[in-house]
């Protein structure tokens, strides 16, 4: 049997320093990895979707209690407010996804205490929902404009389909006004 007789292991000042940059790559990716753990604060565009979904059930409840006044208008009527419930779970759907939380179910936005009750209001007509749809088309056009990727894609979309909706489906034939 052979014996060899190893010598002493020396350390160099080269491992001593690669040893040390091991440690701080380690260090650093481990405190990466702890920050991802934290719960991040909701993000700016959470006003602008919540915004977007005050509107978007706003119009949809605006455009049924137009159609159940206006039989003439009723079709057109009830498709937007189909539509404008399909933007809304859309929208409630991406704030669920964002925040992890779900969505608010009643508006954000406060009314006057003084409003009259529904039954003194006369109901809703044809150009009362086209001004609602301007007025959403108009602050979605915006809040699109200041967001990126899917969000602003989303909102944009909204924006497109609202505007169809006042100037196409609910548009007065032509010599009628």
């Amino acid at each position: 049997m052979l014996l060899v007789q190893s010598r002493p292991t020396t350390v160099s000042r080269r491992r001593v320093l690669s040893g040390a940059a091991a440690l701080v790559i380690l260090s650093a990716t481990a405190a990466t990895s702890a920050a991802c753990g934290t719960t991040p604060s909701p993000p700016a565009d959470l006003d602008d979707l919540t915004n977007a979904l005050d509107r978007a059930r706003a119009d949809s409840g605006l455009a049924t209690e137009a159609a159940d006044a206006d039989k003439s208008a009723a079709n057109a009527l009830t498709e937007v407010a189909a539509e404008r419930s399909a933007h809304a779970q859309a929208v409630a759907e991406e704030i669920v996804r964002m925040t992890g939380k779900p969505a608010p179910t009643t508006p954000t936005t406060t009314t006057a205490s003084s409003v009259p009750s529904a039954a003194a209001q006369p109901a809703p007509t044809v150009g009362d929902v086209i001004g609602a749809l301007r007025t959403s088309a108009d602050s979605a056009t915006q809040a699109a404009a200041a967001l990126s990727g899917y969000r602003a894609g989303l909102l944009g979309s909204i924006a497109a389909a609202c505007t169809a909706s006042y100037s196409v489906a609910l548009a007065p034939p032509e010599g009628t006004s």
